[in-house]
């Protein structure tokens, strides 16, 4: 592609596994999986992210899921791979094996589990960008790395040119309201959190990397082009009518309600790897009620 403008609706996707207790990819699954994506009007694709289940991959599922993720998007949206670990080593390693297979951008997630400061999530992304050549979208989530990236080292690190974005899951508006401010508008902030999408626009925020729209990819894409068109009411109005699946979308840890939503919609089956296990009965009536309200599927 051209020119790839990282704004809009990207969806963060599921990565479908086989009835084997998702010890198998199932490629097919995933082949409708991105179609359903593009035909649902969505601007772009991240594979092997937190809902990808990247972390349970090996490396050679990780470079079949994005290899397959590009080819079945043929061009027309761009796709991103999320490459980040808390090994500085590895991220690097596979931010270049993402290069290799063709992404437009690369997702890299601040260091987890290692706790680093300020100092050191700068010098991490730092040997990244120094030892790689495309694009890269930082990922800011504190609710899983406990680390919470600053709106100053957002803003230090986006001075790079090939620093094009950032997902910001801290659900600290306060803090989105720093980095735009500090960043004069030079780069996107996407939103990380599927309820927070319209209220980040409405402080300059340009999209969102989403879980939500695996299963509403035509009504999530809508917020975004509502509100860029003006449509303020219209797009606040959908942020409100997604809630309750949102909701739902998270009563257990992310994937395991996004699969059972996507087994509901005749997509792809709902295995998930350990240690998560497929979302319980109660959580599946959860997701599949506020499906049939969305009309999403039969009632």
């Amino acid at each position: 592609m051209s020119e790839i403008h990282f704004e809009g609706t990207f969806t963060a996707l599921v990565t479908p596994m086989k009835a084997d207790d998702g010890r198998s990819l199932d490629i097919e699954a995933l082949e409708r999986l991105v179609e359903q994506q593009i035909a649902g009007g969505v601007d772009g694709l991240v594979a092997c992210g937190t809902t990808g289940e990247a972390a349970t991959l090996s490396h050679d599922e990780w470079r079949t899921v994005v290899s397959e993720t590009i080819r079945a998007a043929r061009g027309r949206v761009p796709v991103i791979a999320g490459t980040g670990s808390n090994n500085t080593a590895q991220t690097i390693e596979t931010t270049r094996a993402a290069e290799a297979l063709g992404v437009d951008a690369s997702l890299v997630v601040v260091p987890y589990y290692n706790k680093p400061t300020q100092a050191g999530i700068t010098a991490h992304f730092n040997a990244v960008l120094d030892a790689t050549r495309a694009p890269v979208v930082l990922y800011n989530v504190p609710g899983r790395t406990v680390a919470n990236m600053s709106g100053e080292t957002t803003a230090a690190l986006s001075r790079h040119e090939r620093v094009v974005a950032v997902k910001e899951a801290s659900g600290n508006l306060d803090q989105v309201q720093r980095i735009i401010e500090l960043t004069e508008g030079r780069f996107a902030v996407l939103s990380g959190d599927d309820g927070l999408c319209v209220p980040m626009y409405s402080v300059g925020g340009r999209g969102v990397i989403s879980v939500v729209s695996n299963c509403a990819p035509t009504l999530t894409a809508a917020l975004y082009r509502d509100f860029q068109a003006g449509k303020v009411q219209a797009a606040a109005e959908g942020q409100v009518r997604l809630r309750s699946l949102i909701e739902a979308l998270f009563c257990e840890a992310n994937p395991q309600p996004i699969k059972a939503a996507m087994h509901a919609l005749g997509i792809m089956g709902p295995a998930v790897r350990l240690p998560l296990l497929s979302a319980s009965q109660s959580a599946k009536t959860r997701v599949h009620t506020e499906l049939a309200k969305l009309g999403l599927i039969d009632n």
